[in-house]
């Protein structure tokens, strides 16, 4: 059956029209055509035999990481924290938690991390602390000092802010006569960055210009010059969205102070990169930030869905992912969403993707090695800029039956389990008895580790290499190439759409589904395209049109040349 070229209503948006050149949004040059790598530093490589990863273990793997083709790296927390949240409950942003080493071994680390030629960045969250530090046990004393207003209480126990801040409040901590809002988890209390519109009923919102909201602001941009000075290249920010209260629906607020935090960034270091966990471009980009970070983004009647790639991996409206070979989901949605954004903010910096991360269930449910790599191809081959999260360019699976450690209740626990290197005790993760792990390892004799891999040419992590190089060279692929959906409908496969730059063109075609499909494209080619990855598609070029022919499971990333 041959699919005729349609985009639905759902779908007729603005499309960019290829340019003659495409044109660079203002980020840092070496942002381009960079390939992150996220580590989670607990469950990277642990050196000392203690279960828990830690910063000397990250550096014996670092030439590792070079081999991926990566140029940067991101950091999960590693501060000085009681670890109620896996570190993003912050206790001392200035000291490495000793668990992971010291600020001599992070001092070095990013030293080791320049030396290969990369960059690096590190989590940033600003918008809470744990109440163990001693920031907030000063502002839990009724006595007034310093501290006080660094955090956001109420002036009684009682008061539990109005129903706007329902389930926001803790009541009865400490010995100060109010209640204090949390921004995540109960133990993380709420920075206070002031209140866009404070209600003058309530003297304890305080506005933006503050003099105590000030203080707290000036000691943020102190801690962002301290890794700065130390060797980071940037930030990716937690939750950065949240930190002003009562803002607008466009949070114009917090995107003042963002910006305010761009400029002070960038003299200290012009190259230096930020991405917001914003969740929406429109908003993020236009506060100063690089790229965004796309978790949340608004549709179905308005509602607000769970996670960009779980929409894409599960969560959709009739439930099934587009990547499943059940052929069942809808890429459709998603992608009015994404185009909405892209269209809005292209010139002004870039999209990320999760493709996978520490608060996602891993990519590997019960997928073959072809089926991720099409993933993968997705992923490095749309706008923006890409993450690969830590073994899932060997295919980790996400286990399940492990305890809620730290906070990472439901699927993130079987998404946070140790790094395998090869066959030896603990997947080479850890010397450790394994009741000693920081999260259990993958036990079985399928589980898969870099070792082998590297042994094998035709292996997910040696093609999972020749993708990031792909993303890495390709002037087409580049994030600023432009990008024109050439096939999608509504409950549909395939998905095909092409990428350009200049003279360079890239037509992506992917087909998730456990069927052969066909569509025909405007796009012509010739007897020059090349197929630089991929599997089982074929094409038949016409005069005015090109017929795609993919089989189940298949997908392709086509040059034309001219």
């Amino acid at each position: 059956m041959t699919f005729k070229i349609k985009l639905l209503a759902l779908v007729l948006l603005e499309i960019s029209v290829f340019a003659q050149d495409a044109s660079k949004p203002p980020v840092p040059e070496w942002i381009h055509q960079a390939v992150f790598y996220e580590i989670y530093p607990q469950t990277f490589k642990d050196s000392d035999g203690d279960g828990i990863g830690d910063l000397k273990g990250i550096i014996e793997k670092l030439d590792y990481v070079k081999s991926l083709g990566v140029n940067a790296i991101w950091f999960n927390p590693f501060y000085e924290s009681p670890y109620r949240d896996a570190g993003y409950d912050v206790s001392d942003y200035y000291k490495v938690g000793a668990r992971y080493g010291t600020n001599a071994d992070a001092k070095r680390m990013f030293d080791e991390i320049h030396k290969r030629g990369m960059k690096v960045i590190i989590d940033f969250v600003p918008g809470h602390t744990s109440f163990d530090h001693p920031w907030f046990q000063e502002a839990a004393k009724q006595e007034k000092n310093k501290y006080s207003n660094w955090y956001i209480w109420t002036n009684a126990t009682w008061d539990n802010g109005g129903s706007e801040f329902a389930g926001k409040m803790v009541n009865g901590y400490g010995t100060r006569f109010g209640s204090y809002m949390t921004n995540f988890f109960y133990h993380q209390p709420a920075l206070n960055f002031g209140f866009a519109k404070p209600d003058t009923s309530k003297p304890w919102q305080l506005g933006t210009k503050h003099p105590d909201v000030l203080a707290l602001r000036a000691e943020m941009k102190n801690v962002l010059k301290f890794w700065l000075d130390m060797g980071c290249d940037g930030f990716r920010v937690d939750m950065a969205g949240s930190l002003v209260k009562n803002d607008n629906d466009e949070l114009k607020e917090c995107a003042k102070w963002w910006l305010e935090v761009r400029e002070f960034i960038q003299k200290i270091k012009p190259e230096a990169f930020t991405v917001a966990e914003w969740s929406y471009p429109k908003h993020a980009l236009v506060g100063g930030f690089h790229a965004d970070y796309l978790h949340w983004i608004p549709s179905y009647e308005n509602l607000f869905r769970k996670e960009t790639w779980r929409s894409l991996n599960g969560v959709s409206p009739n439930g099934n992912s587009y990547f499943d070979k059940t052929g069942k989901g809808d890429i459709s949605a998603f992608i009015k969403d994404y185009l909405d954004q892209y269209n809005a903010t292209k010139d002004k910096g870039y999209i990320s993707i999760p493709v996978g991360n520490h608060d996602l269930t891993r990519i590997n449910i019960n997928r073959t090695q072809s089926e991720l790599e099409m993933i993968f191809a997705f992923s490095f081959a749309i706008p923006g800029v890409p993450f690969v999260y830590y073994g899932d360019e060997i295919g980790m699976k996400q286990l399940y039956n492990l305890p809620y450690n730290e906070g990472c209740y439901g699927g993130r626990a079987g998404a946070r389990t140790p790094m395998q290197w090869n066959s030896s005790k603990n997947n080479g993760f850890s010397t450790a008895s394994y009741s000693k792990l920081w999260m259990g390892t993958d036990t079985s004799k399928t589980a898969v580790n870099v070792a082998s891999q590297e042994k094998n040419p035709t292996s997910l992590l040696s093609n999972i290499k020749k993708l990031i190089a792909l993303r890495r060279t390709e002037k087409a692929l580049a994030g600023y190439a432009e990008f024109e959906v050439l096939y999608m409908e509504k409950d549909t496969y395939p998905f095909v759409f092409a990428r350009k730059n200049g003279n360079e063109q890239i037509v992506v075609a992917i087909n998730p589904s456990g069927k052969d499909v066909e569509a025909e494209i405007s796009t012509i080619f010739g007897k020059k395209t090349v197929k630089l990855v991929g599997t089982d598609v074929n094409y038949v070029a016409g005069k005015s049109n090109t017929k795609l022919m993919l089989k189940s499971g298949g997908y392709g990333v086509f040059k034309l040349l001219k």
